[in-house]
């Protein structure tokens, strides 16, 4: 064969094999942006889709079990309560009786707060997982618990409570329910912002309930609010104006707040970025900020859908009073009224020292409802304080306890080892 004709042979070979290479690399990219298509979609598809699933729904989706319960309060309302009794590893068997563990969501939440981040980080599904038997607690008011014997939402007079209410009718009543569905004498307690304070509540007014609980885990606690950051909390203690127009702005009964003075409070306190204008917007992160390097911002739409949950607007203002007071004391009717229902001119302030069970305090730096200075406060006055822990990461804020895409390893880690522990 001449050196030509060797020559064309070799690059009709290195063609011929080339395009064979070339053509399977081109079906494997096609393959893959097919696959990233497709995951692409589903992922969107999945986001709008948890975005609207009540809570049981979207458990279950998940292959989680998830039971329904309500229970009716001394004063009428009909809460609901929501129960993932296991995990769905191997790791425990479905029938073994397992230790309790009580979440209770924070203001303008619901139970959805413990699941909506998924099963890699939400809380209530990696308890599951490390062998407890999870509840989760909804308090009246929120989108679950808005129900009642005679009046319905409404109705004002539905709307005639604070979480001093929670504390003393709602709390109890849903621990007792799963101590005796469980058939267990003690659980631990988890909560978070206001499901700490209605924790302290409890304790201080029915001291009894302190037999009942093992251990108590505060996320972001609140009691003491004279430090609070929070720019809507601390207009509505400052608030000079008739308290008519206040209720106009945020809500006669429920908390409703007009979505203009949303939209200026947005302009007021947050950059000019879509994210932060869009959260600014939304009762709850207005209410508590947010850190948009822990922010999953893909799961936005999940987080939008399920919060905010509803609220009294008299929670709000008892907040405010706190702030204004310094102290950590039943609602203020007035010097008059105070005296009507107290007999005493002033509220009677809640007892820290009556809270005797083991409680843990995790806070953070950059919380705008949980001040640093306040959590130490607390953490003195407790009948048992174990330890108040700082989360490590300095930017964490008060929604970054739920919502934080770092939060399993900041946070839930330590809680479940002090919980096994």
């Amino acid at each position: 064969m001449s050196a030509f004709a060797w020559g064309i042979f070799c690059l009709f070979l290195f063609v011929h094999v080339q395009g064979g290479i070339i053509g399977e690399k081109y079906k494997q990219l096609k393959f893959h942006l097919k696959k990233s298509y497709v995951d692409y979609v589903e992922r969107h598809a999945n986001i709008e889709e948890d975005a609207i699933l009540p809570v049981p729904q979207l458990v279950r989706k998940y292959n989680y079990t998830c039971e329904e319960h309500t229970v009716k309060t001394p004063d009428g309302y009909i809460l609901t309560l929501h129960r993932i009794p296991h995990g769905n590893t191997d790791k425990y068997n479905a029938s073994t009786k397992r230790p309790v563990v009580f979440l209770q969501h924070g203001i303008l939440a619901s139970s959805g707060d413990w699941v909506i981040t998924g099963r890699k980080k939400g809380l209530a599904y990696i308890l599951a997982e490390e062998g407890y038997d999870v509840w989760m607690g909804n308090v009246r008011g929120n989108r679950y618990s808005r129900r009642h014997i005679y009046m319905n939402p409404k109705n004002p007079e539905f709307w005639e409570f604070s979480w001093h209410e929670m504390g003393v009718y709602d709390l109890p009543t849903m621990i007792d329910y799963v101590l005796e569905k469980t058939n267990q004498r003690k659980l631990s307690y988890i909560g978070h912002s206001q499901g700490t304070t209605i924790f302290f509540v409890m304790c201080s007014e029915l001291p009894q309930y302190n037999g009942k609980i093992t251990a108590q885990f505060s996320l972001a606690p609140i009691a003491y609010v004279e430090n609070m950051k929070s720019p809507l909390l601390r207009f509505l203690s400052y608030f000079k104006g008739p308290f008519g127009e206040l209720l106009k702005l945020i809500g006669l009964h429920e908390f409703l707040p007009q979505s203009e003075f949303m939209a200026k409070l947005g302009d007021a306190f947050c950059r000019k970025d879509q994210i932060s204008q869009v959260l600014c917007t939304n009762a709850l992160f207005a209410i508590c900020g947010f850190n948009i390097k822990q922010l999953n911002t893909t799961l936005l739409p999940v987080i939008l859908g399920h919060t905010p949950a509803g609220a009294s607007t008299k929670q709000f203002i008892h907040f405010a009073q706190g702030i204004r007071s310094g102290q950590f004391r039943r609602w203020d009717y007035g010097i008059w009224g105070n005296y009507k229902h107290y007999g005493s001119f002033r509220p009677p302030k809640y007892n820290m020292k009556n809270v005797r069970v083991p409680v843990y305090l995790f806070y953070a730096a950059n919380d705008w409802l949980s001040d640093e200075k306040d959590v130490m406060r607390l953490y003195k006055q407790l009948g048992d304080p174990r330890a108040s822990i700082l989360v490590s990461d300095f930017n964490f804020n008060h929604l970054d306890f739920i919502f934080a895409i770092d939060s399993k390893r900041l946070l839930y880690d330590n809680v479940v080892a002090l919980l096994n522990s």
